[in-house]
């Protein structure tokens, strides 16, 4: 093949391979082809034309300083910024592979420093209060859908991407104890199903007005398409505002508290990585940060001495 590709098809073929060969998930691949276009568009500026193939290997270490120069100035977060980076070295990564091209100078970029975050969950009297608050309000179908997806995040312990993608044939019912979950880089883990778990998504799926087949999303929006996880989110917001709980109380929250309540009851913390998914060991131990505060916090206020 000649070297007249564009730098937008070379991109395009890249996050095709991450979607079927990688199993990135849509966040991701969103995120990512994000990234990869807006330095696109920056090496377009300088060349006063779209980015070819035979550019690539022109591209300098200062070239890529001056794009992820040009996005801090933009306002974009250290986090962000450091997403964009090992995006942009997965894709040069994945060009030399292929033996499509060879340019190592964005190995030479020294990542953004990312503040050290610490997960934020709930309290468990509030967490109970919002899986309270939940039940509650189950008087119609798409208040049931919600339960059922918050209970999910705080029982199981899912990514609010993981349980809007389980499909009907895999609704955690009456009987159904454990779910396979396929989460960031398409790893599979085994997940217990609580019985409220199993109790408020048969609850969801009865009062559903819409026919949903074995291969169909579980969870539906109002007009029968898939949920989106903005309707969740608000459905957060609107509990935060009723039951007086923190901004930080948001979808994901539910499952750093999952993570949390388990560490401070005891569970192993090997257990947990399991049970969350994490690749490494080392993103799980943040929990345990978490819980020593937790503990500094009770000693504070308990201890005669202090």
């Amino acid at each position: 093949m000649s070297d007249d590709r564009n730098l937008e098809t070379l991109i395009a073929g890249w996050l095709d391979h991450l979607a079927h060969e990688r199993g990135s998930s849509a966040h991701t691949l969103s995120a990512y082809q994000r990234d990869l276009m807006q330095f696109a568009g920056f090496l377009a500026g300088r060349l006063g034309r779209p980015a070819m193939l035979s550019d690539l290997g022109d591209v300098d270490t200062r070239t890529f300083r001056s794009f992820m120069a040009s996005r801090r100035q933009a306002g974009v977060q250290s986090r962000s910024l450091s997403r964009t980076l090992s995006a942009i070295r997965s894709f040069f990564n994945w060009l030399e592979r292929r033996e499509i091209a060879k340019n190592r100078s964005a190995q030479q970029v020294q990542r953004p420093k990312v503040p050290h975050g610490v997960p934020k969950p709930l309290t468990i009297e509030n967490a109970q209060a919002t899986v309270a608050k939940t039940m509650d309000q189950e008087v119609d179908w798409v208040a049931a859908r919600d339960a059922a997806v918050l209970l999910l995040l705080y029982g199981c312990g899912l990514r609010i991407s993981e349980a809007l993608g389980i499909t009907r044939r895999d609704a955690p019912l009456a009987g159904r104890d454990s779910l396979i979950i396929k989460g960031k880089g398409g790893r599979e883990r085994l997940v217990p199903v609580l019985p409220i778990v199993q109790e408020a998504t048969g609850n969801y799926l009865e009062l559903c007005p819409y026919s949903i087949d074995a291969d169909d999303v579980l969870f539906l929006g109002a007009k029968g398409g898939p949920l989106s996880p903005r309707i969740i989110q608000l459905r957060m917001k609107r509990m935060r505002e009723d039951l007086g709980l923190p901004d930080t109380a948001t979808p994901h929250a539910l499952r750093h508290s999952f993570a949390t309540h388990l560490l401070s009851a005891g569970a192993d913390l090997r257990q947990i990585q399991e049970l969350l998914g994490h690749a490494s060991l080392s993103t799980t131990q943040l929990y345990t940060e978490v819980d020593r505060d937790r503990l500094i916090a009770v000693y504070d206020a308990a201890h005669p001495r202090a």
